[in-house]
């Protein structure tokens, strides 16, 4: 068989010394693996989001159709013991069934900081300072454009809070593909803003009680006590988790707060012979009722408000609520955008290799889902139900506009990345 030109013959092949292989180099990427925790967290938390989507949904179909007689009076029906515990349909999802949303972020919080993203103190404070303008310059925006008008004053805390369900769910249906870096940022800017939403209930809409906050402060105690002894028997937890709730309602203090409070009390790291840390399972146990019921019902009793020809034009006079909107949507944006720049060249804080400033700001008009905190701060400081109405309003308005134009811009970079 002939030789195949400028190759040497068969036997002088074989004869040819072998030169030694040269490992070929690989060139890796360093990419930093997402936890599964986190992971885990996002799944359930994006099934949330969609859930109440629909919870809100219903809410206005009832409010707006022949059945909204009937959705206002279950809404208003008094449940429990007269004298004792007795509160509306409306408070119990807004009291007692937001406990264990907030309960879930306390878990998560106390998670991020002892074994997640916010340990690093160099990482986490990216989203943090991002977090911190998110905070301050919605309040601003809100209160310079409702300034003299009646109801000013209580609205700037409304627009504050960026929902993480509602915000994961929509970022999980238009960025899908994006760098899991993106959501774990928003994920870490989401709790340490609804952080400083839970500062505000408990500072601006508490005047506590001395001797129902000691009982409170003392179940906290043995709480703590009962996990550095590692109990884990469940039955003695659950009446010490619903005496909190109930000693701090007493204490006209949100009770809602009770939750954060007990998520922060329970260990985190597992003993070796742990399989799971007392936080990872009751994380595990609650999150799926907090997310696949308690914020959907939350949602269904609070953002029912009227639509009509009448309420819309009422709505688009009145300061007040399109300050929400405002503080919703640009103030969001601006506020989330520019503090996480300003902590990026100050070197307070990094942004992620496979992340883009055009992420973090579509991210930013995202945080103007303000949703569930945002519904429940409305209630909080406005009494007059027709204001209340028009706050909620404005809720509902901005967090749909910030959906919409968040989404869009995410989806808009997914088609660009190669």
């Amino acid at each position: 068989m002939p030789e195949t030109p400028n190759q040497p013959p068969a036997r002088d092949r074989r004869a040819m010394p072998q030169m030694p292989k040269v490992p070929r180099r690989r060139i890796v990427r360093k990419v930093k693996r997402v936890p599964s925790e986190a992971l885990r967290f996002l799944r359930i938390e994006t099934t949330g989001g969609i859930l109440l989507l629909i919870g809100a949904a219903l809410a206005l179909i009832a409010a707006n159709s022949p059945l909204s007689d009937f959705y206002e009076e279950v809404r208003h029906t008094y449940i429990g013991i007269e004298g004792v515990f007795s509160l509306n349909v409306q408070h119990w999802a807004a009291d007692f069934l937001l406990a264990f949303f907030f309960l879930v972020v306390g878990l998560e919080l106390k998670r991020e900081l002892v074994v997640g993203e916010l340990r690093d103190l160099k990482q986490a404070m990216l989203p943090v300072i991002a977090a911190v303008g998110g905070i301050v310059v919605p309040a601003v925006i809100a209160l310079a454009v409702a300034w003299g008008e009646p109801g000013a004053a209580d609205v700037w805390p409304v627009p504050v809070a960026t929902d993480i369900a509602f915000a994961l769910a929509v970022l999980a249906i238009c960025a899908r593909g994006l760098p899991s870096s993106l959501r774990i940022f928003l994920l870490t800017l989401a709790i340490a803003d609804d952080l400083g939403a839970i500062a505000m209930i408990a500072v601006l809409f508490s005047s506590p009680r001395l001797v129902p906050l000691l009982i409170f402060a003392a179940i906290v105690g043995l709480w703590v006590f009962l996990q550095a002894k590692r109990v884990k028997t469940l039955w003695l937890y659950i009446p010490l988790g619903l005496a909190a709730w109930a000693a701090l309602y007493e204490a006209d203090v949100h009770a809602t707060i009770a939750g954060v409070a007990l998520g922060l009390a329970t260990r985190v790291k597992p003993d070796p012979d742990e399989h799971e840390a007392p936080a990872i399972k009751a994380e595990h146990a609650i999150q799926p009722f907090s997310a696949g019921f308690a914020v959907p019902v939350f949602a269904f009793f609070s953002a029912g408000v009227a639509l009509n020809g009448d309420a819309l034009t009422a709505f688009a006079a009145d300061r007040v609520a399109l300050a929400v909107v405002a503080g919703l949507f640009f103030g969001k944006a601006i506020g989330v955008t520019l503090g996480a720049f300003a902590a990026h060249k100050l070197g307070w804080g990094k942004l992620a290799p496979d992340l883009r400033w055009g992420d973090i700001a579509g991210v930013a008009v995202l945080c103007g889902c303000g949703f569930t905190v945002s519904l429940l701060i409305a209630e909080l400081a406005f009494t007059d139900l027709a204001q209340q109405d028009l706050v909620k309003t404005g809720v509902l308005a901005g967090s749909a506009v910030s959906a919409i134009v968040g989404g869009a811009m995410l989806a808009r970079r997914r088609k660009t990345t190669p």
